[in-house]
């Protein structure tokens, strides 16, 4: 696949992020007792104390609960390659005796330039045993890194695993229709990228039945005040900002149907909660005033919104699979007055 920059519609851009997130805050926090988070008072109080830093308290405490997490039920099947490159590789966590069950990749993060489906042997492993022993096919997917793979290495990697799915998802208990990707950070980004824009896609489509996508960047912005922008942005998206609306996925929504749910943490950096506000707004906009399905953690932040799956804090993992099952709220009343 050959991708090349062209102009579009930057309608997005300007857009009032701020007050449509706080729209979709307001819906959040009318969630029925059901249904509201079950963190852990002890672990409630590290990450409020963590707030916006990068303390390692929360990530260690989490570390341990997760060696302690079940596994039990779970075939896991490691390094599986769907190209050439030593990063192009995924692991498959199979619920055991089980067949035709959605699918769910998860992309992690690391700025562009770092991260590893297994960060450490716990994590990310986690966020597919939560969905394996929950009635999915979990997949866990590396993809090529900046600087020696930029602009559009990421979206093409996805578009490799979905093609790998397509050809195996059934000898591991999947069904191919039911593809959902998971996106965090600059994973996120990825999965966007593919959703959304027709350039990562093949000809038919893209083939996935919904994305998740978990404080990613969707909307492109030469910030000095990011503090992400001399480093990965520049490293993956590159320098010049004429191009960044043309690599801004959420300028690509208009050509695109597919479903969406959106993450935010708490305590999530600036950056990523305005640039997925323009994405909530945008994805508001393409389906004529149907917003997307929008989820904040309380207490959390940047780094331990995925760390908690499978820990016995499962409210997202929840929330996830009310989602998927529900179809999207695709069929409730819609009124534009």
């Amino acid at each position: 696949m050959t991708i090349t920059d062209r102009r579009v519609d930057e309608s997005v851009r300007g857009m009032p992020w701020l007050a449509a997130l706080t729209t979709a805050a307001l819906l959040v926090a009318g969630l029925p007792a059901h249904a509201q988070q079950n963190t852990p008072p002890e672990m409630k109080e590290l990450l409020i104390e963590q707030g916006w830093g990068r303390s390692r308290a929360s990530t260690q405490a989490y570390e341990q609960l997760l060696k302690a997490a079940p596994k039990d039920g779970v075939k896991v099947t490691k390094d599986l390659a769907y190209g050439q490159h030593a990063r192009q590789k995924l692991d498959v966590y199979q619920a055991e005796g089980k067949s035709a069950l959605p699918v769910m990749v998860f992309f992690h993060g690391g700025g562009y330039v770092g991260g590893a489906r297994d960060n450490s042997p716990y994590v990310h492993a986690n966020v597919l045993t939560y969905f394996a022993r929950n009635g999915f096919l979990g997949i866990n997917a590396d993809f090529r890194l900046a600087p020696e793979f930029t602009w559009p290495s990421g979206g093409q990697d996805v578009a490799e695993v979905v093609r790998w799915l397509k050809e195996n998802a059934r000898k591991y208990g999947g069904n191919p229709e039911r593809i959902y990707l998971f996106g965090t950070s600059a994973g996120a980004s990825h999965v966007a990228q593919y959703a959304f824009d027709r350039r990562f896609q093949p000809a038919d489509g893209p083939g996935i039945a919904g994305v998740i996508l978990q404080s990613g960047r969707y909307v492109l912005h030469a910030d000095p005040d990011d503090p992400s922008l001399q480093g990965g942005v520049h490293a993956y998206f590159g320098k010049d900002p004429e191009l960044y609306p043309s690599r801004s996925s959420a300028n690509h929504v208009s050509g695109s149907n597919v479903p969406v749910m959106l993450l935010l943490t708490e305590f999530d950096q600036l950056n990523l909660t305005a640039t997925t506000g323009e994405l909530f707004v945008a994805l508001c906009k393409r389906d004529g005033g149907k917003c997307p399905r929008f989820i904040q953690l309380k207490y959390h932040n940047h780094g331990s919104e995925y760390h908690h799956f499978n820990t016995g804090e499962d409210y997202l993992g929840r929330e996830i699979i009310e989602w998927v099952s529900e179809g999207f709220a695709g069929t409730r009343r819609h009124s534009a007055s």
